[in-house]
């Protein structure tokens, strides 16, 4: 049975001058780190055979004795190129799509795996080809010779290694834009300017705030809340977060001029556990709440005072894209049978597609002509939140598991001392949506969760 999955990417190039890298399979590596080499056995056109290697010392050896020839089956100059490979009791197919869009050129990476073996060919051969493959689009476009002009943003990130910070950074240097992220350890193989701090205190990295055009910080900075719910650990989530804001607070304080564009994470669990109540930017934040209201609310609090000429405090809900923990999880264990509702079923769980976030930074960076977007909270949620019961009905439905038992609270609070994670990531919710979305106009791409886990989960 087929497995597919799709990864876009806008790139403000003319698609002719995106060809010229794409067009050619021997400079695959250069933007896709995954790949250690290309060999082409004649011209690149249909029917011609070659060679590639996956990075990897182990995994690299076996392919390089083991796989036969890949052959490019389809070549539309300019606009298509598809390769195939035989795999073991199966096939692999990758093709590249160029859509000429207005300002650019609109990249699509199709990657389908087939035959007996197309499901752990699709976890072995497809994670590794996918990783991080926004960041390979970024690649990309600076290998087609994508520069930012003299009146580009620069967008310096604080959590620019994470999930989310890698896909900003990606797609705002696909479109044109400066980036910086501020990190306190480099990583070499991100093609960003990287400036080390310790997300502490004021240092020499307040250069980075001090550029010849416009300049934003998105400060995405904080360890990562899926953990176990120690005393412990819930100090080191809230001192992450507010001891960084605080020092890019006082860092843009020492600046001539303010911040053109600040947007600051926060996150929709500061309500945490809200039952029925409609949660939008003006519901009231609850008053001693341990946990996530405990981090988030002081959270912003460090953010008050901002120098800053525009500012978002962006609460985001769950942002599910394929590589995030959270879908991540969830497809996992409805592929392990345990795909059923989680303990009562009826809490919220309020979501948001990776793409339509990206969209809500970009108009709260002032990059969407079409949107303006207030000063303030904004809920970065769609419109349609889903009962955890309907959640787990979905994912059954897209990735085709039959009906599946519930998982009892108990069995989730023993199950995640093991997996050290919390349980009230899955017992607990909130009905969070965005007024001030829908008074700008903005517009979902994938505003329902059938819509959105189409999208995300590799189709069949």
């Amino acid at each position: 049975m087929a497995r597919t999955s799709t990864y876009t990417q806008f790139i403000a190039l003319p698609t002719e001058v995106v060809w010229e890298v794409l067009g050619d399979p021997v400079r695959w590596p250069a933007w896709n780190t995954a790949v250690s080499s290309v060999r082409l056995h004649g011209p690149v056109a249909v029917g011609t055979t070659g060679d590639y290697l996956p990075r990897g010392r182990v995994f690299g050896a076996v392919h390089g004795r083991t796989a036969p020839p890949f052959v490019i089956t389809t070549l539309v100059p300019g606009r298509a190129l598809t390769i195939e490979q035989p795999e073991p009791a199966g096939r692999m197919r990758m093709a590249w799509t160029l859509t000429p869009r207005d300002g650019g050129t609109e990249v699509s990476q199709q990657l389908t795996f087939s035959g007996a073996s197309a499901a752990v060919a699709r976890m072995v051969v497809g994670s590794l080809l996918e990783a991080d493959m926004r960041v390979c689009f970024a690649r990309l476009a600076q290998l087609a010779g994508l520069e930012p002009a003299a009146n580009a943003l620069t967008a310096v990130i604080a959590g620019g290694t994470g999930a989310l910070g890698k896909h900003i950074a990606a797609d705002l240097t696909c479109r044109g834009h400066r980036v910086t992220i501020l990190t306190r350890r480099r990583s070499a193989g991100l093609p960003f300017t990287q400036v080390e701090w310790d997300g502490t205190t004021v240092g020499t990295w307040v250069a980075a705030l001090r550029n010849p055009g416009p300049t934003a910080i998105i400060n995405l900075a904080g360890k990562l809340v899926d953990c176990r719910p120690t005393s412990r650990n819930i100090d080191e989530l809230r001192r992450s977060r507010v001891d960084s804001t605080r020092a890019l607070v006082q860092a843009a304080a020492t600046l001539d001029a303010p911040i053109d564009y600040w947007v600051q994470a926060s996150t929709t669990a500061i309500w945490s556990d809200a039952g029925e109540i409609r949660c939008t930017e003006t519901t009231p934040v609850p008053v001693g709440l341990p946990q996530m209201t405990g981090v988030a609310e002081p959270w912003e609090r460090a953010f008050d005072g901002a120098n800053a000429a525009h500012s978002t405090v962006l609460r985001t809900s769950i942002v599910l894209d394929p590589q995030a923990p959270a879908l991540r999880r969830l497809g996992q264990l409805t592929k392990a049978g345990l795909g059923g509702r989680v303990g009562p079923g009826d809490q919220w769980f309020s979501w948001i597609h990776v793409e339509d976030w990206l969209a809500i930074v970009r108009a709260a960076l002032g990059l969407d002509p079409a949107v303006t977007l207030p000063d303030g909270i904004l809920v970065a949620a769609t419109d349609f939140p889903v009962r955890n019961r309907e959640l787990m009905a979905a994912l059954r439905r897209h990735l085709r598991r039959p009906p599946a038992p519930p998982t009892p609270a108990p069995i989730l609070q023993i199950g995640a001392v093991f997996l050290r994670t919390d349980p009230a990531l899955g017992l607990t919710g909130r009905y969070a949506t965005s007024e001030v979305l829908q008074q700008a106009g903005f517009v979902f791409r994938y505003p329902t969760l059938d819509e959105a886990l189409s999208d995300l989960l590799p189709s069949r």
